[in-house]
């Protein structure tokens, strides 16, 4: 099952925090760029991490692929790019790209989450609801 027909995006500034000596982005932090933006994402959707856990669901990586393209550098304002490419019946796979102005991407993730029992730890279906929004035809 696919999801999100376009790219839902999120604005990334790079502060001084983010950087190594050089003034470039330090590899981990790029994580950091495509959770925030994975987590505005569900918020757009309308799903709230609070009911979420209080249901006793959660989302957890279960595998990430990265390519360093291009650092990116203190002070450049940059766009998160993320869209659904595989949806399971407990599990999502986003394509997410960390892009300039330009349009040109300087890091790419393939990124597959679970959602799982926070009490059991185990893996469960995600919410209808939450598949009815990613499979709607704008987000």
């Amino acid at each position: 099952m696919q999801g999100l027909a376009k790219p839902f995006s999120w604005p990334i500034t790079i502060y001084y925090e983010d950087t190594d000596a050089g003034g470039v982005v330090y590899h981990s932090n790029y994580l950091k760029f495509f959770e925030r933006a994975r987590t505005e994402l569900l918020r757009s959707i309308g799903v709230s991490q609070h009911i979420l856990l209080e249901e006793n669901i959660g989302f957890v990586v279960k595998h990430m692929d990265l390519d360093f393209i291009q650092g990116a550098r203190l002070d450049e304002q940059l766009n998160v790019l993320t869209t659904v490419s595989e949806l399971k019946r407990a599990s999502i796979t986003f394509c997410q790209e960390l892009v300039n102005p330009e349009g040109q991407a300087l890091c790419k993730a393939l990124v597959k989450v679970a959602c799982v029992n926070n009490v059991k730890m185990k893996p469960q279906a995600i919410p209808q609801f939450i598949i009815l929004e990613l499979t709607k035809s704008e987000c």
